[in-house]
């Protein structure tokens, strides 16, 4: 793809000077800078500073020179403005489409070097441990049946044939804020060969748009509005994949990222319905044919963009979608039915009280006064509302939300398999057969009040999740949240530099448009050549561990190291597995501050400042354990030691469902008690004792390591060499089978008796390296939540908690098939 620039015409120039028209690299820094960030108003402003007086003035000495010079860069899908119009019907203002010619975008995308070791040529089968997988769309029916066997005959696509399966996005959005604003459908485009982790992130490039769609207003009675906008919307689909859809017929050659030629289709029936009425009616006869339409649930549309396009049929291409389907539908329905049945006072209190964790949204006012949530407040709701609302309504109607949550955990899976898709779709009719007691409580109500029906149309689209996941694959490649972060990352930032009521209104949004690209391109060419990096066949082996899903800056992180700052788009996540702490079979990772919170503190000053008063027993036990387990012995007394100890530790691990990739690391706390924390603020975890085939749940209350003076003689021994924990245990109270509805482990606290034959918690003194997981503990409040209990104290004060295994969909998979 960049090779491209060699052909550009002033490419001989660039060999002298390569960031030709501009003097060298820092003057493009500048210029770009200035025509990312300002407007032209105050490109002049700035040129015109009397500071330039005393100082070399830039090449460019007004903004026409350099917007010029920026138009001047080689872009290689350039956009343009056609004029539409439908013959009868006049509109309030012209009809203007700003597009490009979704093909050669296609073309750009699917001969990216980025991704070149994140791209998918052969449909496959995976199958692991005698179960079939689907995860992207390669993986799955579709893909397959598209490449063996053509819609025209058994036979298969032409020997050595690529399939580059197309994937739209499109939302309605303001484009422009001032008085009367602009609102657009931007429409966007990618391939199913990049991998959906790439896709999934709108700044990761591999999403790219290639038309904003006009929202007009029709001279018309407002009845026939609706469908004349509808039939401009796929006038414009029809005009911008025009040869998208030649292609997918008759197939087209393509270079790849590896620059070897590809005969490439790009596939996306036809309603013989639609046929059928525009046979009866002239389908500019719109109140007719509108008539007739809508008596066939039809919206009157009578050329869809999509009735030539080989392969395209509404039934498969409308995947199903994990935001609104699933997250908008829990909004909607499922927790409006459990205000109605807690109550919005005891709702509240119940996720008001839940203890605070990092990297976890806290409600501290509640849920239910918040009216307008985004599908991540959503998301967090759903995470804990189980366990919250158990003891406050009928088991069987926990049951009945159980099942929709559970759904939308496991529709979330990266990989299904047929099992997976078995339990997916069982919690379905787990819902279906305990939703008679959502009516029950008269918790689903209308306008008219209480309904005793489901006639829910997202509930009834959950039916077709299992077969949709088989032709398509994982259905989270298709989630509108990445369409809907593109509208902020592709529109908000390009409208506003505009002058919305000036006569040349959509050829400056083209110019701006051609700019960035061409600004984006340059960028990456610049880069490159002044560094001597090639242009093409720069790809590099794929890393054993992925810590990140920005392709383009694994890309240059290989052939650059040291311009990783200057590619935009998400950090990396940081692997601590380079050079942290390992636990022994090297699957979690810890780290610490290289500084303690506290660098020397005797037992006496622990116990008091911890209110840890068993510290010393416990720490001499775990060196009586360790020192028999071991053969090692000490002479170090802890009674006269000193401690580092930490307020908090960092643990990573794999993920579950993609060994291969390293998650976001997890903040555990023990921080002493305080004044906005008077039990202290400590979070729960999982730990495996050792010799012990078993996992515990268990409170960090102390981060430590024993110190040793200066200048002694004494050596620690490797059991006290590295990080310890003082925690303070849980036990299994009951298994998930006692409690169906909720199907979670229960647990309390842990006593034992000291030498006086007082009750104390139970404590102990573990290896840093002996904890497994975090884990989120929501109490069990019964049917009223105490009145004196708040997020400071509730994990202190409640004897009983739910191990809360929707904490993350991680901790989900890892509950339900791992952890016994």
């Amino acid at each position: 793809m960049l090779d491209r620039l060699e052909d550009d015409e002033y490419a001989y120039r660039r060999k002298i000077n390569r960031y030709y028209p501009f003097h060298d690299e820092g003057e493009w820094e500048l210029g770009k800078f200035l025509v990312e960030n300002l407007t032209q108003t105050q490109i002049t402003k700035f040129l015109k500073l009397k500071w330039f007086d005393n100082h070399a003035r830039p090449s460019f000495t007004t903004k026409d020179k350099l917007l010029d010079w920026m138009d001047s860069l080689p872009c290689f899908t350039e956009w343009k403005v056609s004029n539409l119009e439908f013959s009868g019907y006049k509109t309030i203002y012209p009809i203007e489409l700003v597009w490009r010619d979704a093909l050669e975008v296609v073309k750009q995308l699917f001969s990216d070097p980025i991704f070149a070791n994140h791209m998918t040529f052969v449909p496959h089968h995976v199958n692991v441990r005698d179960q079939r997988e689907y995860g992207d769309y390669m993986s799955a029916d579709m893909a397959w049946k598209i490449q063996v066997c053509s819609p025209y005959s058994c036979d298969h696509l032409p020997v050595g044939a690529t399939q580059v399966p197309i994937i739209l996005g499109s939302d309605k959005t303001p484009v422009t804020r001032l008085t009367g604003g602009l609102e657009m459908h931007p429409v966007f485009v990618t391939i199913g060969n990049i991998d959906s982790e790439v896709r999934s992130k709108a700044t990761l490039r591999a999403w790219r748009c290639v038309a904003y769609m006009p929202i007009v207003k029709f001279r018309v009675h407002p009845d026939y509005q609706s469908i004349l906008q509808a039939r401009l919307w796929h006038k414009c689909m029809d005009l911008v994949f025009a040869n998208l859809k030649a292609a997918a017929a008759e197939g087209c050659f393509m270079p790849d990222p590896f620059r070897y030629i590809r005969y490439v289709f790009t596939p996306l029936h036809t309603l013989q319905l639609l046929v059928d009425i525009a046979k009866k009616f002239d389908p500019w006869d719109l109140d007719k044919f509108q008539k007739a339409a809508k008596a066939l649930n039809l919206s009157g549309v009578h050329m869809p963009y999509w009735r030539d396009w080989i392969y395209a049929c509404p039934s498969v291409f409308l995947a199903g979608e994990i935001l609104h389907t699933c997250i908008k539908f829990f909004a909607d329905h499922p927790l409006k039915w459990v205000k109605e049945a807690v109550g919005t006072y005891e709702l509240d209190t119940r996720f008001m009280v839940q203890h605070k964790r990092v990297g976890t949204r806290h409600f501290a006012k509640g849920i239910t006064h918040v009216k307008q949530m985004t599908g991540r407040e959503h998301r967090d709701i759903e995470r804990t509302i189980i366990a919250s609302i158990a003891g406050a309504v009928p088991p069987r109607f926990i049951r009945a939300i159980r099942g929709l949550v559970e759904f939308t955990y496991l529709a979330q899976n990266p990989v299904h398999s047929p099992q997976s898709l078995r339990a997916m779709t069982q919690t379905l009719s787990d819902f279906h057969s305990f939703k008679d007691a959502i009516v029950a409580v008269e918790a689903r109500k209308g306008k008219n009040g209480v309904k005793e029906d489901f006639f829910i149309p997202k509930l009834e689209l959950l039916q077709s999740f299992e077969g949709m996941i088989k032709r398509l694959g994982t259905l989270m490649q298709f989630s509108a949240d990445t369409t809907e972060r593109l509208l902020i990352t592709h529109c908000k930032q390009l409208f506003p530099r505009t002058a919305r009521q000036s006569k040349d209104f959509t050829e400056q949004c083209v110019r701006i448009l051609n700019r960035q690209e061409s600004m984006e391109i340059f960028d990456l060419y610049a880069l490159l050549t002044s560094r001597g990096a090639p242009l093409v066949n720069a790809i590099h082996a794929e890393d054993e561990e992925v810590a990140t899903t920005n392709p383009a800056l694994s890309w240059v992180s290989h052939i650059l190291p040291d311009e990783v700052k200057s590619v935009r788009g998400p950090r990396p996540v940081h692997n601590h597995f380079l050079k942290g702490i390992l636990s022994e079979d090297a699957l979690t990772a810890f780290q610490l501050n290289v500084t303690p919170d506290y660098k020397s503190l005797s037992p006496a000053e622990i116990r008091t400042k911890y209110s840890l008063p068993d510290f010393d027993r416990a720490l001499t036990d775990f060196i009586h354990r360790s020192s028999l387990a071991s053969g090692e012995h000490t002479r170090w007394d802890p009674k006269y030691g000193r401690f580092q100890a930490w307020n908090k530790f960092r643990l990573q691990l794999h993920s579950a469902f993609q060994p291969r990739v390293i998650m976001p690391s997890r903040v555990v706390q023990a921080y002493p008690p305080s004044n906005d924390f008077p039990l202290g603020n400590c979070d729960t975890i999982l730990i495996d004792v050792p010799g012990v085939d078993a996992s515990y749940v268990a409170q960090v209350r102390l981060i430590f390591q024993p110190t040793i003076r200066r200048g002694s003689d004494l050596e620690l021994p490797s059991y006290l060499s590295d990080p310890l924990l003082y925690v303070q245990y849980f036990r299994f109270a009951s298994r998930p089978e006692d409690r169906p509805e909720l199907m979670m482990w229960t647990v309390e606290r842990g006593y034992t008796h000291d030498e006086h034959g007082n009750r104390q918690r139970h404590g102990a003194v573990v290896r840093l390296t002996d904890v497994t997981h975090s884990a989120e503990l929501i109490p069990e409040y019964g049917e009223v939540v105490d009145k004196s209990m708040s997020s400071a104290t509730c994990l202190e004060s409640y004897e009983r908690f739910f191990l809360n295994n929707f904490a993350d969909k991680e901790s989900y998979h890892t509950f339900s098939t791992e952890f016994v």
